[in-house]
């Protein structure tokens, strides 16, 4: 929620593992946020940087795509590089990009 409130950014709802009652990368927890929308699991796509929580999006029948946070955890990381995704991208702005071409 502070994200949201002082980070200058705009979302229509916060969907939180909290809401399934469960954690990631259980299935239950992308799910979960396919029904709130009121969507099918496969009409949502799972944006995230790290393997594991794509592996259990691409699990509960999401698409997946990877974006690149090279300085994670500091100058030094290379960045997670094992993904299997649908997209893999190096911005958020180059992700809309491919999106807004598919």
């Amino acid at each position: 929620m502070d994200l949201a409130r002082h980070g200058d950014l705009r979302f229509d709802c916060v969907l939180s593992a909290e809401l399934a009652r469960a954690y990631k990368p259980a299935p239950e927890v992308y799910r979960t946020a396919a029904s709130l929308l009121g969507i099918e699991p496969a009409e949502l796509m799972m944006v995230a940087a790290h393997p594991w929580d794509l592996e259990g999006a691409r699990r509960a029948g999401l698409q997946t795509a990877s974006v690149s946070r090279p300085l994670e955890y500091g100058p030094g990381f290379e960045g997670h590089t094992e993904f299997d995704a649908d997209v893999s991208v190096a911005s958020l702005p180059e992700l809309a990009e491919r999106l807004a071409g598919a």
